[in-house]
């Protein structure tokens, strides 16, 4: 593919936070940050074909296949860049012999019916333009019994204190620029009706939270750290859409700057997981 048939892949994709080295080299340390969250209550005990949707650079992929030495995944994902990336990182890992990475589009999967024996999405969904059409095809392709598993953002529950209006202004612009390129960044809320219309059984939803206050300070910092890093990794992206200007970008730097040093800094984040049987 030549680097222009790759720049215009990559424009189509609703994908917020760019392709950049630097935002690939930050899924990878989101992936190792939320870890303990969004795991603790997965279970593939047993399960040896699964299928990861978005996989991406295959920073899940990696934990997946350390946490389960049964698996074996195939990753799909709609970029080839993010692919060949992911490759790259797996091809010097332990486990390079249990993945196969593969190029498609979610909505539309080159699979057999009941290829499958379990499936994992993670950060997916918001990113993508018909989250039940993508639901409905990971069904289709996983065996009677087979269980899923999605975590997926829910962002209207994002909240700082201190009160900080730039930060809030710029948060808003987040969110109704990626609901502007087909994304949905409340799609996390939607999984249970989701799953239960395509036909899911045990369909549960748990909501997880980070709540951090002075009572833990060091980790409350590096959750801030970690969504200092997530908020900038749009910035060029929201003022080349000109859902946002570098003022503001500034400004609302200027107030996390400020937030770090407050010791009455209360932080609120909550996303969803959803599990579910064909």
């Amino acid at each position: 593919m030549s680097a222009l048939q790759l720049a215009e892949t990559q424009a189509d994709l609703p994908y917020i936070h760019g392709f950049s080295a630097a935002e690939q080299a930050r899924l990878v340390r989101q992936a190792r940050f939320s870890e303990a969250m969004v795991y603790r209550d997965v279970d593939f005990s047993g399960v040896e074909r699964l299928l990861e949707v978005g996989c991406g650079v295959g920073a899940q992929t990696e934990i997946l296949l350390r946490r389960y030495p049964e698996l074996n995944i195939t990753g799909i994902d709609f970029s080839q860049h993010q692919l060949a990336v992911a490759g790259q990182r797996l091809q010097g890992s332990p486990y390079h012999d249990r993945v196969r990475l593969q190029h498609m589009d979610a909505e539309d999967l080159d699979f057999a019916p009941a290829s499958f024996d379990a499936a994992f999405l993670c950060w997916i969904l918001e990113h993508v333009h018909a989250p039940e059409r993508v639901l409905a095809e990971v069904r289709r392709v996983l065996k009677p019994g087979a269980r899923l598993y999605a975590t997926e953002a829910m962002n209207a529950s994002f909240f700082l204190a201190p009160y900080s209006p730039n930060l809030q202004q710029y948060w808003m612009a987040f969110n109704d620029h990626q609901l502007s390129v087909g994304g949905d960044p409340f799609v996390g809320a939607k999984l249970g009706n989701i799953l239960q219309r395509l036909g899911f059984r045990q369909v549960e939803t748990q909501v997880k939270i980070w709540h951090l206050d002075s009572r833990e300070p060091h980790r409350r910092q590096l959750v801030l750290d970690y969504w200092t890093e997530l908020l900038l990794s749009a910035a060029d992206q929201l003022i080349e859409a000109g859902s946002v200007d570098s003022q503001l970008v500034e400004t609302m730097t200027r107030e996390l700057r400020q937030l770090r040093s407050d010791p009455e800094l209360v932080f609120f984040y909550s996303f969803m997981q959803a599990s579910a049987v064909v």
